[in-house]
């Protein structure tokens, strides 16, 4: 009996360290994050672009933190007042997902296909935009290795005058109408 209590306590005990380390390292990971949309926030890319490592990649294709400045350079070209303002943040191991609003007014042409292709050679229309973005991080060792995002690169450009706005659509009344017994 006494040997199966250690071995229960012991057990458990390993958890707990695994767990103190996991915790460790998620809240590692979330601050390096949260520096990293802090510098974007204050135009400082070449700063946020050191967060990268020397061999990241972005959606899974191998581009180097060069690729990831130039990338960072050609949205503050476009939009000088690029800003990031989380809304979650969320850590498991050594992902995480940030849901945040970005925003910006542009300023600048794009050159690169960034911002869903839509802005490169586009001139400026002084408009400003705000999207929800979704951005998933992989870090290792304190750095980003791997990036991808989902932003709502319809309503940026909608935003941005560069389609034409939808019909508003009536979700109030369209629930209150289908919901009726």
């Amino acid at each position: 009996m006494r040997i199966s209590i250690i071995a229960i306590v012991a057990f458990f005990a390993g958890i707990a360290v695994t767990s103190a380390a996991e915790t460790d390292t998620a809240a590692a990971n979330s601050a390096l994050i949260r520096g990293h949309h802090e510098a974007l926030n204050r135009g400082d890319w070449k700063t946020a672009v050191q967060d990268f490592a020397a061999d990241t990649r972005n959606f899974g294709r191998p581009v180097g933190r060069a690729v990831i400045a130039r990338i960072l350079e050609d949205i503050y070209r476009t939009f000088p007042d690029f800003h990031v303002e989380i809304i979650d943040l969320l850590t498991q191991g050594e992902t995480v997902v940030v849901r945040c609003n970005e925003s910006g007014t542009h300023r600048g042409v794009g050159q690169l296909p960034v911002n869903g292709g839509m802005l490169v050679g586009v001139a400026p229309t002084q408009k400003h935009f705000e999207a929800e973005v979704v951005h998933f991080y992989t870090v290792r060792d304190g750095k980003i290795v791997d990036h991808r995002g989902v932003r709502d690169d319809l309503a940026m450009v909608q935003q941005l005058g560069l389609l034409a706005e939808p019909k508003p659509f009536d979700w109030a009344k369209f629930s209150q109408e289908a919901n009726k017994p």
